[in-house]
């Protein structure tokens, strides 16, 4: 539909592809872009851009600039892939220029301006950054190989597979392996419909344990050209043999460059055992390890139930002997430790969280809630977690130690409630009120019909500035025109007087006497800033504040003219 194309003045060579495509058709996933994103066009005046499903397709004609190569940038929600040693990376962007905001940009702007204000531990989202894209492996290309699972009727264990496959992920896997001690029995649990559609069969390959192997784990031979092994093991008593023999044949294998272990019913280890499989993994082997330990499993759905970890092998990494978690939820978390660059030689051992209190609670909640997808939502919580989470409450603490009293604190201290309410008081103890300071006219009921007329030309004209003065760019866009008015008021009734007595037939120099009226303004703000000086080291120096240049400090401070 026209609405959903860009405005005349976007640049042509500007245009998100995937936003146009999404806005069009409804589409919502990034399948669209990533198909993009792999090809360069060269010397493209007009693309025709046609999108098809099962249930709906939708044609959208673009317009592009010539130009002699042009690449589609990924999404924000794709991975963005590790240089390898000696590579160069060339990072492009594309964009959507929208004027129809104005010189104060969308609303997000000034609401993002209000979540500055508000404390993370009330808001998470004045914590969160916007979604944006992840560093992933380099290494994940190749052939994949999968041991552990494919042995129960219960069961297919495609989901994990599917996670390899993922059109969306940073694996590039040529071939997925199923390493099971039936392969007769693995086929008919994996040779499935959707297996068909999303592509896995076209990648998916069978192999036998060898009978007689030690703890079923494949030969040297089985190994070659394997670049990334995922491993699942739910037998506590076993676990630190197998870790022990799959390290052993990680390290005579010249391919593999990656070993992601999933322990499920990890509560039945105990802190030695654990010691000793971490010490295992931290052995000089070449390879990059992941370990993912959970307690017993279930079939909760994926991301019903938020998480939290701690250090794999350690007394905080014990888990409670009722410890519970997603089967779906851990073939997730292992496959995405396996592809992102923040999981690289991590063990950790996670655990649910159903207390809403618990800041991991809050923390999961919160990313999905702002737009994270689950490869962005793991990144941060495994980079940052919940201790950046916490110091940020802390830092907004420190920083306004009287928020919860409803006062937030600014680097302005003209702009501090405490100091306003200080200065108010003075003022009422001198008998005038703000506008009366101001401004310097009498009573609203004493008012002649002189004065209120040039008021109501001194509004009209202030009312004229504000809109002028926005439209440039040139006011602070917190300001509202009431706000405005009262800064500018004197000025204003000198231009109310002035227009007044011109119409009144009076010949004057309005220059001249605009002049003037500065230089009046100049000496009548350099008088109340030597006032509010005095009163400001007065009370600096009851409360012990200012530090030793507190005068000199207050003598750079210089008065801000209103009368431009």
């Amino acid at each position: 539909s026209p609405s959903s194309l860009p405005s005349a003045t976007a640049p042509a060579s500007s245009v998100d592809i995937s936003t146009l495509l999404r806005g069009s058709c409804g589409h919502t996933d990034n399948t669209h872009h990533r198909h993009l994103s792999c090809h360069s066009f060269s010397c493209i005046q007009s693309i025709t851009v046609t999108v098809t499903t099962m249930k709906y397709s939708c044609v959208l004609p673009v317009v592009l600039a010539a130009s002699a190569a042009t690449a589609f940038a990924p999404t924000a929600f794709a991975p963005q892939r590790s240089a390898p040693a000696g590579a160069s990376q060339q990072a492009s962007s594309s964009a959507l220029f929208i004027s129809s905001w104005g010189k104060g940009g969308p609303p997000s702007r000034s609401a993002g301006q209000a979540l500055e204000k508000q404390s993370p531990e009330d808001n998470l989202q004045s914590y969160l950054s916007e979604p944006d894209s992840v560093e992933a492996r380099n290494t994940l290309d190749g052939k994949a190989l999968v041991s552990g699972l494919v042995q129960t009727p219960e069961r297919t264990d495609q989901l994990l597979f599917d996670f390899c496959n993922d059109a969306e992920s940073a694996f590039e896997f040529e071939k997925i392996v199923a390493f099971v001690p039936d392969v007769k029995f693995a086929k008919k649990r994996l040779l499935s419909r959707s297996a068909r559609y999303t592509g896995l069969l076209d990648k998916l390959e069978f192999m036998e344990v060898v009978e007689g192997s030690t703890a079923s784990m494949p030969t040297m031979e089985q190994m070659q050209g394997v670049k990334s092994w995922v491993m699942y093991i739910d037998t506590p008593e076993s676990m630190v043999e197998q870790v022990s023999q799959a390290v052993a044949v990680a390290k005579e294998s010249s391919d593999l460059e990656n070993l992601a272990i999933l322990l499920a019913n990890g509560q039945g280890l105990d802190l030695s055992s654990c010691e000793t499989i971490l010490e295992k993994l931290k052995a000089d082997n070449g390879i990059s390890y992941t370990l993912c330990a959970v307690g017993k499993l279930t079939d909760t759905e994926e991301g019903k139930i938020p998480y939290k970890y701690t250090e794999f092998g350690t007394a905080e990494g014990m888990l409670p002997s009722n410890a519970t978690y997603s089967r779906n939820e851990a073939y997730r978390l292992i496959t995405e430790c396996l592809q992102l660059e923040c999981g690289v030689n991590k063990a950790l051992t996670f655990m649910e969280v159903t207390d809403e209190k618990e800041p991991e609670f809050k923390l999961v909640k919160g990313l999905r809630e702002a737009g994270y997808v689950r490869m962005q939502e793991i990144d941060h919580m495994v980079r940052l977690g919940p201790e950046a989470y916490k110091k940020a409450i802390v830092d907004f603490n420190e920083k306004h130690p009287d928020y919860k009293s409803g006062v937030t604190t600014t680097e302005a201290w003209w702009e501090d409630p405490k100091f306003k309410k200080q200065l108010a008081e003075l003022r009422e103890s001198q008998g005038q009120t703000e506008k009366d300071n101001a401004i310097g006219v009498v009573d609203e009921g004493e008012k002649d019909e002189r004065t209120l007329k040039i008021e109501e030309i001194a509004t009209d004209w202030a009312k004229r500035e504000y809109f002028k003065q926005n439209m440039d760019g040139t006011v602070d866009e917190s300001m509202t025109e009431e706000e405005f008015i009262k800064s500018v008021w004197d000025r204003a009734m000198f231009e109310g007087d002035v227009k007044y007595r011109q119409m009144k037939g009076e010949t004057l120099d309005a220059a001249a006497e605009l002049a003037e009226f500065k230089d009046r303004q100049a000496k009548k703000e350099e008088t109340m800033l030597a006032r509010a000086k005095a009163q400001l080291s007065e009370i600096l120096a009851e409360e012990n504040l200012g530090g030793e240049d507190l005068d000199e400090s207050l003598s750079k401070l210089e008065p801000r003219s209103t009368t431009d």
